[in-house]
């Protein structure tokens, strides 16, 4: 049995939190220099070179890529062989208030009904899982509010089909239209049910930009969402141009006989992620 103490996770949550507001992946990056080299509408690619340079000061300066620091979502895997000394929940939270505090990173969760603000940034949502090993995962998605918002879940009749995925994902990214400041990355979530749908769709997120679904089946999906999304033409922050999407990732889940649940969960151009294993 490994033993993991309270302040280890609280301090690699603090840094997570930071390093999401102030660095973008590599994938993120080599995503966007793609998506400038192909880009056909001048405005477009203009627009495309300031988010590279953005990108290139925040993390530079150490400031956030962009004002709306987001609501943490963590998916966190527990190995079976690990102890935490303390709450690992309470860890967690520590870290992020810690971290949204240190960082100078802004504070924007607060109560549904009465909108006063927590001050800290928490809670923090996290999804827990228990798997094989003596390892802690965690990987941090700072959800901003203005592709969050975009997201959509259906219920579809069977006899819907492929096609009807494909109708229901494509028509909500067309109707987010600049919303959630594109080129967006839209995860997909097939199967399940109501909620276990919303869920793949959020963590398709964490897949790494340009890594296809293992399934061919799915894979071939991905592109044909990510193609007719595109070939719409709404373009980048909604001026036109062949790169609405930077990437379409689709998670499966078996489902009942008699149900088709659909869930679309959108991020920005700014797609803010990280991971750490302890």
């Amino acid at each position: 049995m490994r033993e993991l103490n309270y302040s280890e996770i609280v301090a690699a949550v603090r840094d997570m939190a930071m390093r999401a507001a102030y660095d973008l992946e590599p994938d993120i990056l080599e995503a966007l220099l793609a998506a400038r080299d192909r880009e056909t509408a001048l405005l477009s690619k203009n627009i495309l070179e300031m988010l590279l340079v953005n990108a290139d000061t925040a993390s530079r300066d150490r400031i956030p890529l962009c004002q709306d620091t987001g609501i943490a979502v963590l998916f966190v895997e527990l190995g079976q062989d690990v102890r935490i000394i303390g709450s690992l929940e309470e860890a967690i939270q520590e870290g992020i208030a810690s971290g949204y505090e240190a960082g100078y990173l802004r504070k924007s969760v607060c109560d549904p009904l009465t909108r006063i603000n927590t001050k800290t940034n928490t809670p923090a949502v996290i999804h827990l899982r228990v798997v094989a090993g003596d390892r802690l995962t965690m990987s941090l998605l700072p959800k901003g509010c203005g592709s969050e918002n975009m997201s959509g879940l259906a219920m579809l009749p069977p006899s819907a089909g492929r096609s009807g995925v494909v109708q229901y994902v494509v028509d909500r990214v067309v109707a987010a239209g600049s919303n959630p400041c594109p080129p967006v990355v839209v995860g997909v979530g097939v199967g399940g049910t109501f909620e276990k749908a919303a869920l793949l769709a959020k963590e398709a997120l964490l897949r790494p930009l340009g890594t296809a679904h293992p399934r061919a089946d799915a894979a071939a999906l991905e592109e044909e969402i990510l193609i007719a999304i595109n070939a719409r033409g709404q373009g980048v922050q909604g001026f036109g141009g062949n790169n609405t999407a930077l990437a379409v990732h689709v998670e499966l889940f078996p489902s009942h006989i008699a149900s088709l649940p659909v869930a679309v969960n959108i991020q920005c151009h700014a797609h803010r992620y990280k991971k750490i294993v302890l």
